[in-house]
């Protein structure tokens, strides 16, 4: 491989970039603002999305799709969630059939329900398609400080050709072939990161965040069976890995979130504050929909959920949720 196309110039495309230049390939990236275009090929910064990080001066920019993917061995899907079909729509007819679409969104589209890759499959058809996913935050990518991510797709040898193209000295992708699992984990995980958010907003202690964390993870192993997943890959990078990164730092989007909310601030506020998507704000609904759906229980995402989208009060949530019936642990269903 030698030409990236990255389609979304976020934080975290924008982060991708400066890893695939850093691996030697040419990249093109495309945004939707002209501004971003502007700095990214005059000034070398995307000073929207990821201010402070100088960006390699090979790095091009554009704003239309079809440039960015013309002549791409590989194109990158970096655009929010809810994007992700409007955005690929773009693509239709300008790929080859050997050209591996890498989604790199986290998130499960409302009203459809769907995967990433099973958007993917709706409008594209039989794409090659891959899921980067995993514990990283883009300005320290970006910073080329150390990172690892799940490399999943069905196709082992575009798999390997992806990561063995994308690997650094301080990014590691790490191959798999549980397409399904890498997807879950990385939606969920935004859903829990604001429940842990709020835990911390309301200071309600480490115990609190950490019993969260843990009982959320039984509720992304319970949604990811339930699609088809492996338990084990949700044990990875792309699962665990992901959600102790997101629950416990303020660089994430979906945590700060939560503690402003803990801290008695409205979601509007909040929102209104930032030019960045929280991936879980659009997500709470449509997991706790799927899971509906799925029959699966996910009483702590339906519970965030209730807070982001019911105006639930996040006292008598929180007391809703310390009072449910006690389980068995260990010896019986996760």
């Amino acid at each position: 491989m030698k030409r990236i196309g990255i389609i979304g110039a976020g934080a975290w495309g924008t982060a991708l970039a400066m890893v695939a230049r850093r691996a030697g390939l040419s990249v093109v990236i495309q945004a939707r603002e002209a501004d971003v275009v502007d700095s990214i090929n005059n000034a070398c910064e995307n000073s929207a999305f990821l201010p402070g990080v100088a960006l390699d001066p090979a790095i091009q920019a554009t704003t239309k799709v079809a440039e960015a993917a013309a002549g791409a061995d590989a194109v990158l899907l970096t655009v929010p969630s809810q994007f992700l079909r409007a955005a690929i729509g773009e693509l239709k007819g300008r790929l080859g059939d050997a050209v591996p679409v890498v989604i790199c969104a986290k998130g499960i589209e409302q009203t459809s329900h769907a995967l990433m890759s099973e958007i993917i499959e709706d409008v594209l058809g039989a794409a090659p398609v891959a899921v980067l996913s995993g514990p990283t935050f883009a300005a320290e990518v970006a910073a080329d400080l150390p990172a690892a991510v799940t490399l999943a797709g069905t196709d082992e040898a575009m798999v390997t050709r992806l990561s063995e193209a994308l690997v650094t000295p301080r990014f590691r992708p790490y191959r798999s072939d549980d397409i399904i699992g890498a997807q879950i984990g990385g939606a969920v995980k935004n859903v829990l990161a604001i429940g842990c958010g709020i835990v911390e907003g309301r200071g309600l202690g480490d115990n609190a965040r950490a019993a969260l964390i843990t009982r959320g993870m039984a509720e992304i192993v319970r949604l990811g069976t339930a699609k088809g997943a492996r338990a084990e890959t949700l044990m990875g990078l792309c699962g665990i890995g992901d959600l102790v990164l997101t629950c416990n730092a303020m660089q994430s989007r979906n945590f700060s979130l939560g503690v402003g909310l803990g801290r008695g601030e409205t979601l509007d506020e909040i929102l209104g504050a930032r030019t960045s998507v929280a991936e879980g704000v659009s997500n709470a609904s449509s997991i706790s929909e799927l899971a509906a759906i799925l029959n699966v229980d996910m009483p702590i995402c339906l519970a965030v959920d209730g807070i982001l989208n019911r105006n639930a009060d996040i006292d008598a949530t929180i007391a809703g949720l310390l009072s449910r019936p006690v389980k068995v642990e260990t010896g019986g269903k996760i």
